[in-house]
C-alpha cells in the first residue's frame, strides 16, 4: 500500500486530517490476534473505545482508497447511531466517488439510514429505484430487490 495509495498527496491528506492512523504489523502479539488481523493490509475503522466498526482488506488504488475511509467513517457514526451523520459520510462517496466501487453501497446505506430515522418506506423503494437506474450491475441491487416490493 506504501507503493500505491498511501502516498498520494490526496490519500496523505485526507488521512491526516480526519483520522488517527495506527500501523499495527500483522504479527503483533497482542493487537494482531485482539482484532483478528490476518493479512494485510488490513484496514480498521475503530471508535475511540477501541471498537471495530468497518473493516476492508487488500489493497486499494487511492480513488478507492478514500471512499473505503469515507464508508467506515460512515458505518461507525452508523452504529452510534447518529444516522444522519452517517449519510452525510455516504453522500460524500455519492458526491465525490460516482462512479467508484463504494458507490452503490452509499446508495443502500442513505437510504437504509433514513428509513430508520423516519420509517418511510420511500427511503427502501428509492434505494432501489436508484440503484436499478444508476448502479444496475451492482450486487447491491440484489439486496435491495425486496424493497421493489414495497411500490403500490
Amino acid at each position: 500500500m506504501n507503493a500505491v495509495a498511501f502516498p498520494d498527496p490526496e490519500v496523505v491528506d485526507f488521512v491526516s486530517s480526519k483520522l488517527i492512523p495506527v500501523r499495527v504489523p500483522a504479527d503483533d502479539p497482542k493487537l494482531a490476534p485482539h482484532y483478528q488481523v490476518k493479512w494485510t493490509p488490513t484496514l480498521l475503522i475503530l471508535d475511540a473505545e477501541g471498537v471495530e466498526h468497518y473493516r476492508s482488506l487488500g489493497f486499494y488504488p487511492p480513488n478507492d482508497l478514500i471512499p473505503s475511509l469515507l464508508m467506515g467513517m460512515g458505518t461507525a457514526k452508523f452504529n452510534l447511531p447518529d444516522r444522519p451523520a452517517a449519510c452525510r459520510f455516504f453522500e460524500q462517496i455519492l458526491a465525490q466517488y460516482p462512479a467508484g466501487s463504494l458507490a452503490p453501497e452509499a446508495v443502500y446505506r442513505i437510504g437504509v439510514s433514513r428509513y430508520i430515522e423516519t420509517h418511510d418506506v420511500n427511503n427502501l423503494i428509492g434505494i432501489y429505484d436508484r440503484l436499478a437506474t444508476e448502479y444496475p450491475d451492482s450486487p447491491w441491487l440484489t439486496r435491495a430487490d425486496p424493497y421493489r416490493l414495497l411500490k403500490k
